[in-house]
């Protein structure tokens, strides 16, 4: 009797540990580290987005959705995460201020960890943030593929949502720097995403201090299981 219910727990472990094993093969988890790489600039919220690779966050030459130019111009990412939601292709989300606390920032030189669930074989990543000082400009990777073992590194672009004229005045620019207004409706800009250009000193941002070029984020992506 008792060799029996030995076994048969021994068998249950068994189909236990086979059971996770499936679990953790069809639905791997990932570790997401975000290194901001600029000089002086900062990250708004960071919202990533695990999903299906028919959507995506933007497509170059194209214009912004409005919850894009939400966060690209105040560093707002709810109205971008209700877009997302909408598609019915998100598999997970995070958002860095979860992690970061007060104030939700990723300054120069610090990183922050993000943990998202996929999906085997099926799986994009893709997040963004604001960068300020900018008038509209933002921080992404924009649909890349997940590893499917271990780790993999990308280097994520500034681009400019062109939805807002870049002033570089400090009344049009939301944070920390210049306190000023975030979201500009019907201000006018480029009209479509574009690779940003940095801080041109045209205004009252001190492009010595807060110019960059790209890539501005180091992104290692690691699947824990």
């Amino acid at each position: 009797m008792k060799a029996y219910v030995l076994g048969a727990a021994i068998a249950c472990l068994a189909l236990f540990t086979q059971a996770a094993q499936a679990e953790h093969y069809n639905n791997p988890v990932y570790e997401v580290t975000i290194t901001n790489i600029t000089k002086a600039s900062q990250f708004t919220p960071i919202l990533a987005a695990t999903h299906r690779p028919a959507i995506a966050y933007f497509e170059l030459g194209q214009p912004s959705s409005p919850g894009l130019a939400l966060l690209a111009e105040g560093g707002n990412p709810t109205e971008l995460a209700n877009e997302l939601a909408g598609t019915g292709k998100v598999i997970d989300t995070a958002n860095s201020a979860d992690v970061l606390g007060t104030p939700p920032l990723l300054f120069a030189g610090q990183s922050v960890t993000l943990k998202l669930e996929g999906r085997r074989n099926r799986t994009r990543l893709s997040f963004a943030a604001m960068i300020l000082p900018t008038n509209d400009s933002f921080v992404a990777l924009n649909s890349v593929r997940l590893p499917r073992y271990g780790k993999k590194t990308f280097y994520a672009l500034g681009y400019d949502a062109g939805s807002e004229p870049n002033d570089e005045w400090c009344a049009n620019i939301p944070g920390p720097l210049c306190g000023g207004e975030g979201d500009s409706p019907n201000a006018g800009g480029e009209g479509h995403v574009h690779i940003a250009n940095g801080i041109q000193g045209i205004g009252d941002v001190n492009s010595a201090t807060y110019d960059w070029r790209n890539p501005v984020a180091k992104v290692v992506v690691r699947r824990i299981y």
